[in-house]
């Protein structure tokens, strides 16, 4: 049985809230971004990364655009010291790139990080020590006081060997768990850190504070920040580094919101891979920026390849509904939202408008490599005309007037439904010909001649029932005289109300379709297409379809 009573709130608001970072509406700039797939994400794989997988992931990072990326921890097994190690004797990291490296607080996993790190060019040596009340009290049984003197030793140490060894590396430190730690003492202990290492503008440290675990609102995260960014030491020369995980499914929006409160960076993962519930996913964070029209630095912009890659090097799954990067993100069944996304399409089109406003697509398809046809417009049970309208058009060019798309839905809804399937565009296609073009039964016109006299003149030889009708009857127009004598031969009673045509390609052979809608005289549409190289056969085509499709509908 569940009972709420065992659980209260573990997170510390800070002692003075301004909240002037919720006053913005918007993330103005990318922060510095810095993936920690090779070291976070890969610690949380059910099979960890080989060194090749791990190798071609950093590679696929770099072609993304990250400049920091922390590729492990490697004081923690071989396996993460000889990566660390291929690295750097392969000269695999680029001059712009700077790698990062996560070491405990303790004294030998320090120099043992150090050790690793002999020849790199550019890095970051990120150590931490966790902070929070629940882990003083139950793992470590320390003070305040203890702890503190924990993350000092430890700033120290690293400044130490960057002297003996002459290196030019950066320093990061976190408290670990800060979500769960007394936001006042967060602040003495990171201050104590930065006062070990007295950042310059020339030489800035970096000041991370992880959501290691969720335990508030995000507005609760971003007050915590606002408070550390307004009362850090050194602020001009401190990055404020945010590490948000997801436990609470909040990492997007902390990590949002953080920056909106001061932060400059984020560490996270593609697609949120991480411990337990994850970190913050910045495929995610990037394009929420992009739709904003704010450049993430990051490319995108080939989404498919980055995704079969990303499954191929750690063999997870992404979610069908992970946002922009899910197969079905773009994908619209529903008939309202396709007719909404195809009337966006082509009021884009027809106004040549440059800002991207498509109801129910926060972006454009296209940047991320994505699919119109493939990805957006998707046929169901659930789908109506616009969708099955605009599939016909932008596969096969056919342009169906506004009531036969509505019926052509209905077919489609109708084979869907019982199929318990989502219709394939050329199956669509399939479905229209079969149910729309060239009916030949119950009745068929096997020849057509016309004069002109006081009008047009018709001889038209129709099949039905197995008998040759020779047939004469006059009109306005070819098709019109065609539609009088079937009317008056056969005593048919309907009224010819909708009438269109197109070419379905641009050359002098090139092939036509009609479009032609009668109406009984109960008032029900039936509907016929014809497609020939010769426009008038196309039209009596469609129109005897059309025929065809009421005294069937009639009989049945």
């Amino acid at each position: 049985m569940m009972d709420c009573k065992k659980y209260k709130r573990q997170y510390f608001m800070p002692p003075v809230t301004c909240m002037d970072w919720a006053k913005k509406d918007y993330v103005d700039h990318a922060p510095i971004w810095c993936s920690v797939d090779l070291r976070d994400g890969n610690q949380a794989l059910v099979v960890p990364m080989s060194l090749e997988q791990k190798l071609n992931f950093f590679k696929l990072l770099v072609k993304i655009g990250f400049k920091e990326i922390e590729v492990g921890f490697p004081a923690a097994s071989d396996t993460e010291y000889n990566f660390l190690r291929a690295l750097i004797e392969q000269d695999l990291i680029p001059d712009d790139v700077t790698i990062q490296v996560l070491t405990q607080a303790r004294d030998h996993i320090i120099r043992k990080t150090f050790e690793a790190l002999k020849g790199v060019k550019n890095a970051i040596v990120h150590v931490y020590n966790s902070t929070s009340l629940a882990q003083r009290e139950q793992v470590f049984a320390k003070s305040k006081e203890e702890i503190l003197k924990i993350a000092v030793d430890g700033a120290k140490l690293l400044k130490e060997l960057a002297l003996e060894e002459g290196a030019d590396y950066r320093f990061e430190y976190s408290p670990e768990s800060f979500t769960g730690t007394e936001v006042e003492y967060a602040l003495e202990v990171c201050n104590a850190v930065l006062d070990v290492w007295q950042p310059t503008a020339e030489k800035k440290a970096i000041i991370n504070l992880p959501s290691t675990v969720q335990l508030s609102m995000p507005h609760v995260y971003a007050s915590q920040i606002e408070y550390m960014s307004q009362n850090l030491k050194y602020r001009d020369n401190v990055i404020l580094s945010l590490h948000p995980h997801n436990d609470r499914g909040c990492g997007i929006s902390d990590a949002e919101m953080g920056i909106l409160a001061g932060a400059d960076r984020i560490e996270g993962t593609l697609f949120g891979n991480g411990e337990r519930t994850g970190n913050v996913d910045i495929v995610t964070l990037a394009l929420n920026m992009y739709s904003q029209g704010v450049d993430p630095c990051l490319d995108f912009s080939d989404m498919v390849s980055v995704s079969e890659a990303y499954e191929e090097y750690t063999g997870m799954q992404i979610n069908e509904r992970s946002p922009y990067s899910g197969a079905l993100v773009f994908a619209a069944f529903s008939g309202s939202h396709q007719d909404a996304i195809a009337k966006g399409m082509k009021y884009r089109e027809d106004h040549g408008s440059q800002q991207w406003t498509v109801p129910y697509l926060p972006i454009d398809p296209h940047d991320i490599g994505r699919s119109y046809d493939a990805d957006v417009i998707r046929i169901n049970s659930q789908s109506g005309k616009g969708g099955v309208g605009y599939i016909l058009e932008q596969h096969y060019g056919l342009k169906l007037p506004k009531k036969m798309r509505e019926a052509m839905g209905y077919v489609a809804k109708g084979v869907s439904d019982e199929l318990h399937k989502e219709l394939m565009p050329e199956e669509i296609f399939r479905l229209f010909k079969e149910k729309f073009e060239n009916i030949t039964v119950p009745y068929r016109i096997e020849e057509v001649h016309f004069k002109q006299h006081n009008g047009i003149i018709a001889e038209v030889t129709a099949v039905y029932d197995g008998k040759k009708n020779v047939i004469i009857a006059s009109g306005n127009g070819r098709l019109n005289a065609v539609n009088n004598a079937l009317k008056r031969h056969f005593r048919l009673e309907y009224d010819l109300v909708t009438y269109e045509e197109h070419a379905l390609e641009r050359s002098s052979s090139s092939r036509a379709i009609a479009y032609v809608g009668i109406q009984d005289k109960e008032g029900n549409l039936h509907w016929g297409a014809g497609l020939d190289v010769d426009i008038i056969r196309a039209s009596i085509d469609a129109l005897l379809t059309a025929v065809n499709h009421m005294v069937t509908h009639k009989q049945s």
